[in-house]
């Protein structure tokens, strides 16, 4: 008789989300052993609280999965039993507790945002080359899976990408260290991958890389609150994240879903900058297009730091589209804010890492 084996049963976990995260069990890698003794099948599974109110619920889905996968092979209905383990500790919090893939990498920053269409990886560019004129060692990674820039934004077309074995060597362009999948996959492509998918390609990416010794790690995540995100916080020790935001409403409320994600990973937010915040017209006068400030209001109101705004600059756009960042220097102002942003950007990290260095003492006072 065909019987269960630890791969059928973890193939069978995957169809099981927590009801809560609503990705599987095995994507959050809170599976953390499988045994198969004749008919029984034991299961360890890793809460983020022993006081769990989905226990029961989670249970039940497992046991329900393994059977169907059972019936599904033509095996007896095994008797199942889950045991319940709990780490209170999130995602990251346990990444930088351990080992690190990346140990020549100093910090590593992510750049989010809860939306597309607001300039993120645009900010990302524009962050790594101005802490790379500052004298930092900027790598820059194309985090977003689906729909990689950085070709375009960083003029990588008429670049190959080279490898030596089995690790990827990144191009050195406009003084930073950059990866992209867009240089690794036929552009015209559609990429439609599921998450496991997305999963791998991102790990390849960013560990596979020959990044050498940087002081900082620009990672230009995909927007929105899925698969990438969790992969980074399970991957990487991340110092912070930057969420970029436009100035109207619904972009707030997207970006506030993005800064309680990394929160609920256990990624420190280090601020928000507020992309297209306005227009300087040929005559001078500014246009308040999207409601200038909102995301400032919003990283108040979220007692967040605000590392600066980005109005639309008309060579911010030609300097992208054509693939030379270093351009936007030519323009005095632009220039300027764009070093007011990255420096804003270091104090921060310096910030989180003391932070994460020292544990503050507690005095009694009697």
């Amino acid at each position: 008789m065909t019987t269960l084996t630890p791969d059928l049963v973890t193939q069978a976990l995957r169809t099981v989300n927590d009801p809560e995260l609503h990705k599987d069990l095995v994507t959050l890698e809170m599976v953390k052993g499988i045994s198969i003794e004749g008919n029984a099948v034991t299961v360890g599974i890793e809460l983020t609280t022993p006081a769990c109110p989905m226990k029961d619920r989670i249970r039940n889905d497992v046991t329900a999965a393994i059977a169907a996968k059972a019936a599904s092979i033509g095996a007896a209905t095994p008797i199942v039993t889950v045991d319940f383990t709990a780490d209170v500790r999130r995602p990251n919090q346990k990444i930088r507790e351990g080992g690190n893939p990346l140990p020549m990498v100093k910090q590593v920053i992510a750049v989010g945002a809860g939306k597309g269409g607001v300039g993120k990886s645009t900010i990302s560019v524009n962050l790594a080359v101005a802490l790379a004129r500052m004298g930092a060692k900027v790598g820059l990674l194309d985090g977003d899976i689906y729909g990689p820039s950085l070709p375009t934004l960083l003029g990588l077309d008429e670049l190959g990408a080279t490898a030596r074995g089995n690790i990827l060597m990144p191009f050195e362009v406009h003084g930073i260290k950059a990866m992209t999948i867009g240089k690794l996959v036929d552009p015209e492509k559609a990429l439609v991958w599921r998450g496991p998918m997305a999963h791998g390609a991102f790990k390849q990416l960013a560990t596979q890389t020959d990044w050498g010794a940087l002081d900082y790690l620009i990672i230009d995540l995909p927007p929105g609150t899925g698969d990438v995100p969790l992969t980074l916080a399970q991957l990487l020790p991340v110092t912070g994240a930057v969420v970029v935001c436009t100035p109207q409403r619904v972009a707030q409320d997207d970006a506030r879903r993005a800064v309680r994600m990394f929160e609920g990973l256990g990624i420190d937010v280090l601020g928000v900058v507020e992309n297209m915040s306005y227009f300087v017209g040929d005559d001078g006068k500014e246009y308040d297009l999207f409601g200038r400030g909102g995301a400032e209001m919003m990283a108040q109101q979220m007692g967040l730091p605000f590392l600066g705004s980005m109005p639309i600059h008309m060579a911010l756009r030609k300097n992208s589209d054509a693939g030379t960042p270093l351009a936007n220097w030519d323009v005095p102002a632009m220039g300027r804010q764009l070093d007011t942003m990255a420096q804003a950007l270091a104090g921060q990290i310096s910030v989180a890492s003391l932070r994460s260095q020292f544990v503050q003492p507690t005095i009694s006072v009697r």
